[in-house]
């Protein structure tokens, strides 16, 4: 198949948005259907973006923390609908109904919603302990903001809670119970909770005019920013800290394996493609049910109405029925998109700050005759 328009459409969204690099990948139920990318991973060493690249995932971890969550409810170790003192007792809402696992992956338990921006330290860092800097951030605040179980209000701080729970009821640290479950499973071996050896990273870059440059060195941990190239400053290789809400490294190879799992209701099947990683035939990571149990948007939220671990905009085209997450943050702009009734996933990856037009790439590329 000609896919000529996906290239120069892909090309076209980098240009408009003036993004260094993109990386695209595009799946169907049981094969990778496309990959590439457009631009540069790297200005200064012209280093290509292509499939392979790895990107900090930001919030496009979510989806993968609910369904560890979700399997670990599978296998009999956490209650989904148990209030969340349970398991952390020292996280309890005095004098108001308590929070449940479920509302915490789905956006209605009323946390509120600090900004992460400084949330980072340097990659070659030790990261801090996430049981205090969870305490630590929750005493600086008061931590339910808003009504428990109503309109749907995105928390990072939900999910610090989530993955916090998903350490204590596995036994064992949370990035670890991630990498055996759902990563390794998947043969995702580009993606982890930090850059793993072997793999080419993206560098993230920020729009910023030269004289506001001081003034973001001093919000975010020395080292971070790094030389300027024209209009872009670079961002030397920083971790999040918080890996449940947005910790991890990866591909779009890899996040569009994760996405093919949900798009096969929890079953992982091996691509079609020799250029995808192999998995365990028929391997189940969660029962059909759970799968399509996360898909289904209920909490409404004022921007976008969520589930466990998805959302999507109030305004979704009638004709489109989908369920997304988007990964932002310092440096970089990702989306990761699932069509489970056209049998498509899009997932999509850029080193910028800047926000771009995407709907009229995914447009075409569903449009597009594949076979």
């Amino acid at each position: 198949m000609d896919l000529t328009a996906v290239r120069a459409a892909l090309a076209d969204t980098a240009r408009r948005a003036r993004v260094p690099g993109m990386s695209l990948a595009v799946v169907s139920r049981d094969r990778v259907l496309h990959t590439g990318g457009t631009g540069f991973a790297d200005l200064e060493g012209h280093a290509p973006a292509t499939a392979d690249t790895v990107y900090p995932w930001f919030s496009m971890t979510k989806p993968v923390t609910a369904t560890a969550a979700l399997r670990l409810s599978e296998q009999g170790l956490l209650d989904l609908h148990a209030p969340v003192h349970e398991y952390l007792p020292w996280l309890r809402a005095p004098g108001q109904a308590q929070p449940t696992v479920w509302q915490l992956l789905s956006h209605s338990a009323g946390l509120g919603n600090p900004l992460p921006v400084t949330w980072i330290q340097p990659a070659d860092a030790p990261g801090p302990d996430q049981e205090q800097m969870l305490r630590k951030l929750l005493a600086r605040r008061r931590a339910f903001r808003h009504r428990l179980g109503g309109t749907g209000h995105y928390s990072n701080v939900g999910y610090l809670v989530a993955a916090q729970i998903i350490s204590q009821v596995s036994g064992e640290p949370f990035p670890s119970y991630v990498r055996r479950e759902i990563l390794a499973p998947l043969g995702m071996d580009s993606t982890g909770f930090a850059y793993l050896p072997g793999h080419s990273a993206a560098t993230g870059y920020v729009r910023i005019p030269r004289p506001l440059t001081p003034a973001l060195a001093a919000i975010l941990p020395p080292g971070t920013l790094g030389a300027r190239h024209g209009g872009y400053t670079s961002l030397n290789p920083f971790l999040v800290d918080g890996a449940g809400y947005g910790g991890l490294v990866g591909s779009v190879l890899d996040a569009a394996a994760f996405a093919r799992l949900h798009l096969n209701d929890g079953l992982a099947v091996p691509p079609g493609t020799a250029s995808a990683p192999a998995v365990p035939q028929g391997h189940r990571i969660l029962q059909e049910s759970t799968a399509r149990a996360m898909r289904d948007i209920r909490v409404k939220g004022r921007q976008f109405d969520h589930s466990a671990g998805w959302f999507r905009k109030h305004t979704k085209v009638p004709h489109e029925s989908y369920v997304e997450h988007f990964g932002t943050g310092l440096g970089f702009w990702n989306i990761m998109r699932l069509y489970p009734e056209q049998g498509r996933a899009i997932v999509l990856m850029s080193n910028s700050s800047t926000s771009y037009d995407y709907a009229t790439l995914f447009s075409l590329i569903l449009r597009m005759p594949w076979t």
